[in-house]
């Protein structure tokens, strides 16, 4: 990245990447989906935790649940047969009720789709599109959390976003 040499058979942190190598993924993210697959569609959605009702954060896995939703349903819906890959870390049953049958309940009552929704699991070690996604998700955390805009700023006109309780 950027000139630095990486094993392709090394998963690929964003934590441990430079500045500079993070300001260059985003670059290439955003050549990516302009140049080649206009069709890629980056979205993303970040809540303001300590602004969410307390009720509500006893069961954080209810609250991802509906973040999922509401970033992705409309997008699910559109499409005869979806393949979801969530990092497994993500999906937590707590509550009895996986993300999968949420959101293929959503689809069929709520958007009224015959969308038939396949989900694969993978850890990001093993599977590079995780790990694309969760760079994603790095370069929207530094925007929103840690303050830190420059690899933003070379995507957030590629990228769907939504914020909440903020």
């Amino acid at each position: 990245m950027g000139g630095v040499y990486r094993p392709t058979n090394i998963e690929k942190k964003w934590a441990d990447m430079s500045l500079d190598e993070r300001i260059w993924f985003a670059e290439k993210a955003s050549e990516l989906k302009i140049q080649n697959h206009n069709d890629i569609r980056y979205v993303s959605i970040t809540v303001k935790k300590e602004n969410v009702q307390n009720h509500i954060r006893t069961d954080a896995n209810k609250l991802y649940n509906y973040m999922i939703g509401l970033s992705l349903l409309r997008e699910m819906s559109l499409h005869e047969k979806v393949t979801f890959v969530p990092d497994p870390r993500s999906i937590k049953v707590e509550s009895g009720n996986s993300l999968h049958d949420y959101l293929q309940t959503q689809l069929w009552f709520e958007k009224e789709a015959t969308t038939n929704l396949i989900t694969e699991p993978y850890d990001s070690a093993s599977n590079r599109n995780v790990q694309f996604a969760n760079m994603l998700s790095g370069i929207v955390q530094g925007h929103f959390e840690d303050g830190n805009s420059q690899p933003w700023t070379k995507l957030r006109n590629n990228i769907s976003y939504k914020t909440l309780f903020f």
